[in-house]
C-alpha cells in the first residue's frame, strides 16, 4: 500500500512539472521515431493513431524513443513514468527503452540537459524507485542509470 502512494505520488509530481510540456504536440512522435528507426519516412502527428494508450507506449517506446527531439521527448516522460509504475515487470520492453534514454552521452541538442532541476528531481526519484523496488524487472539497470548521470558524482555528468 506505502509503496503505491509512493509511486502515485512521484506520478502526480512528474505531471505537474512536465505539464507544459506535455500539453504541447510532440514534433517527432514514438510512432515517427519507430518509422524512422526502420528507415521510413517519419508521419506527423496524428490524434488518433498517436494517442497515448498502453498499446501505443508498446508498440513503439523501445524503438521510437530515441528519434526524439529534447520536447518531444519530455512531452512523452510523464506518461512513460507512470507507464513503469503500471507494468514494472516490463512485459514489452517500455520501460528498459525509457531507461535507455535517460543515460548518457547526451545528445545535440541535448535532452537530458534541458530538464529542469524540478524535471530532474522527479526523475531522481522515478529511477529510485525501479532500482529499488523488488518488484522492478529493471532493479539493476535503473541502478547502473543513475550511477552514469543522476546521482551526485555521476560517472560521465559534469556538474
Amino acid at each position: 500500500m506505502e509503496r503505491e502512494k509512493t509511486r502515485s505520488e512521484i506520478s502526480c509530481r512528474a505531471n505537474e512539472v512536465f505539464h507544459a510540456d506535455a500539453l504541447t504536440t510532440p514534433q517527432m512522435t514514438l510512432r515517427g521515431g519507430y518509422a524512422a528507426d526502420s528507415y521510413d519516412f517519419a508521419p506527423p502527428y496524428d490524434p488518433d493513431l498517436d494517442k497515448l494508450t498502453d498499446t501505443y507506449l508498446e508498440a513503439y517506446t523501445f524503438w521510437g524513443l530515441a528519434y526524439l527531439d529534447p520536447a518531444s521527448w519530455r512531452h512523452y516522460l510523464p506518461h512513460l513514468i507512470d507507464y513503469t509504475f503500471r507494468h514494472m515487470d516490463d512485459p514489452k520492453m517500455v520501460v528498459e527503452g525509457l531507461l535507455h534514454n535517460l543515460r548518457p552521452p547526451d545528445r545535440e541538442p541535448p535532452r537530458l540537459a534541458s530538464l529542469t532541476a524540478e524535471q530532474e528531481a522527479v526523475i531522481v526519484v522515478f529511477l529510485e524507485e525501479v532500482a529499488f523496488s523488488e518488484d522492478s524487472a529493471n532493479r539493476d539497470f535503473a541502478m547502473q542509470v543513475l550511477e552514469e548521470w543522476w546521482i551526485p558524482d555521476a560517472l560521465y555528468r559534469k556538474r
